[in-house]
Formats: structure tokens, sequence, C-alpha cells
């Protein structure tokens, strides 16, 4: 009997510890103070890097390959040989065309000197008209022929540098379009050149921003593979011809690659900036509670406890997004949020978020 008197009041005392003041502390949330801050309006978009400047580097003339230097991969810089084609037959020509141009030189005086005597001899009346006319017709007809043999020396020797094929400007080899001992037509591939220096992002641009964006805006780039990287551009073109299917306009962004770190094909994320700056409120996104399509936050009251207030979500800031909702020089909280309940009392502890 003495002991379901002591558990009957053992059961008593705990039960009435909630009447006499001792209740259990409130729940511990952390907040930060909400901000106002200048806001850039932006979209992140995905973009593929692409060179602007793609070759397929030919020969002038045709020819044997005799030395082929570049290989796939290869940076070459400009005027950097990429291949060598036999010349020996070009530089036969050119001795033999040499040569004729010494003897026809050789005729051109002796024509000359004719034709002096020949005009001396018709001022004499020793000439006649007809032999004067033979005489200037045959040093025009060596004349002709000289410069004939001159042009054909100057072709030679240019045939004989063009059977050196050099690199146009710096690059990289992509693809090797002939080997040692092949026979390369004129105009026929000899390499496919890129630059890694001439980039530029190509982006399909939704529609809804096409007049939100203007041209020489400034873009920032990062890619996947160079964390922590951002890289500054520049809107160099916008395309007004949208895709009827996706509804995206393309846009050119230009971008800097003196490291050589990005690749063609590489994929970009490129920020926008849209419209004008302005001044918004920002919340640590942690602070934003969505249960089905409402949004809304936790406020700390001065008597610690909390509020619930909606608000409307908008752009992200790094850490922080933009809301909209009555929350000037409030406390909102950002951890131990999700199970609150509005007007509950708790324990509060600020925790710092590093501003964008």
């Amino acid at each position: 009997m003495l002991f379901s008197v002591f558990r009957l009041g053992l059961f008593l005392s705990f039960t009435l510890l909630p009447v006499l003041g001792q209740a259990p502390e409130g729940v511990l949330i952390r907040f930060t103070e909400v901000r106002s801050q200048l806001i850039k309006p932006s979209v992140r978009l995905p973009g593929t890097v692409e060179s602007r400047l793609v070759s397929t580097v030919a020969g002038e003339i045709s020819g044997v390959v005799e030395s082929f230097l570049a290989r796939e991969g290869q940076e070459v810089k400009q005027g950097q040989v990429l291949a060598q084609l036999r010349q020996t037959s070009l530089e036969l020509r050119l001795r033999a065309a040499v040569a004729q141009l010494k003897e026809d030189e050789a005729r051109q005086k002796l024509a000359e000197r004719t034709l002096e005597r020949a005009r001396e001899l018709s001022e004499g009346g020793v000439y006649s008209r007809q032999q004067l006319d033979d005489a200037l017709f045959e040093f025009n007809a060596w004349q002709g022929r000289i410069e004939r043999l001159r042009a054909e020396i100057e072709q030679f020797k240019h045939d004989i540098e063009q059977t050196t094929i050099r690199a146009p400007y710096d690059g990289v080899v992509v693809v090797e379009s002939t080997q040692v001992g092949e026979w390369l037509e004129a105009g026929g591939a000899v390499v496919e050149l890129l630059s890694l220096e001439q980039l530029e992002v190509s982006v399909d641009l939704p529609e809804r921003y096409f007049d939100a964006l203007s041209m020489k805006a400034p873009v920032r780039i990062s890619f996947e593979s160079l964390l922590g990287i951002e890289f500054d551009g520049q809107v160099q073109s916008i395309i007004p011809r949208a895709d009827p299917q996706a509804r995206t306009l393309p846009i050119k962004l230009s971008l800097s690659n003196p490291q050589g770190r990005i690749a063609v094909g590489m994929l970009a994320r490129v920020t926008l900036p849209m419209g004008d700056p302005y001044t918004g409120t920002l919340v640590p996104k942690d602070a934003v509670v969505t249960q089905g399509t409402q949004q809304f936050v936790y406020l700390l009251n001065e008597d610690d406890s909390v509020r619930r207030t909606a608000v409307r979500s908008g752009v992200g800031v790094g850490g922080w997004v933009q809301v909209e909702g009555t929350l000037q020089g409030d406390k909102v909280v950002t951890q131990g949020n999700e199970r609150l309940q509005d007007g509950q009392r708790v324990r509060a502890e600020q925790l710092e978020y590093p501003l964008p």
C-alpha cells in the first residue's frame, strides 16, 4: 500500500512540472539579419566554346609530299612549317628559264643594234621603210619574249616558295589530311587548324530575354572543369533569328584564353546581365521554406518567439536570395525552421552568412 502511494506521488510531481513553470526549454534555432543590397539582375545559361578561326590549310600547288611535320594535337606558331613538297622539277625549270632569259637578252641587244643601224640607213635613204619596220618588229618581239620569261621565272620562284606549307596563324592541329609520299593536288587539304586564342561561346538565349540584352555587355563565364575560376567575356553578336521550335536566339560571346586552359567544345556557364541594377531585400537561401506553392520565412521577435511571414523569392545572389515582403531590418531564422509553428518560443543564436 505504501509503495502504491509513493508511485502516485511521483507521477503527480512530474505531471505538475509544467504548471509550476518548469517547462522544457524552447527549440534551438539560428538566425541572421535581413540585408538590403544593390542587385544586378542576371540570368545563368549554358553555352559551348567555339573557335572563331578554324581553317583547312591547303597546298597552293600540286606535288609529292616530301616531309610532313604536323601532328594532331600539336600546337604550332604562325609561319611554322607544316609540310614540304618536292621541288626538284620546279628548280630545274627555273634554271632552264634563267638560262633562256640570258640568251634572249643577248639576242635583244643584237636586235637593238640592228634597229639603230636601220634607222641611220633609213635616214640616208639606203633602207626602205619596210626594212626599218622589220628591224623594229624583231626588237619588240625579243622584248616581249624577255618579259614573258621574267614572269615565268617569278612564277617558278613563287611556286618553289609554296612547296613549303606554313601555319597561317597560331593554333592547334586537329586533323591530319595528308602524309609523306602522297600526291597533293593544288588546293588539297594538309591539316585542319584551329585557334585557341580567338574563342567565343555560343549560347541559345530564350526569347523572353531578347530585349534585355545589349551588345558589348560584359558577361562572366565559368567552367565545371575549372572550378573557382571565372573569365571575363563580352556580348559579341546577337543573331535576330529565333528557333521556331525552341524559341531561342543564338548569341556569341567573346572569350580570351591567354593560358590555353579552355578547349573548343567545353561546356560553359554564362552569367548575362539583364536590365539595370536595383536595391533589393536579401535573405539566406536556407531561410526560405516552401510548402506547395507557398513560400514563407520565420522572423525572430524581441520576446524570442517567431512569426511566420509570406514571401516571394526572386533572383539568387550567391548563398542569398532576393525576396519580396515586409522584412526590412528583421532577423530571419535560417536553421531549425523546418518544424516551427507561428508564435512558437525558441532559443536563438546568431549565425553570420558571408555577403555575396
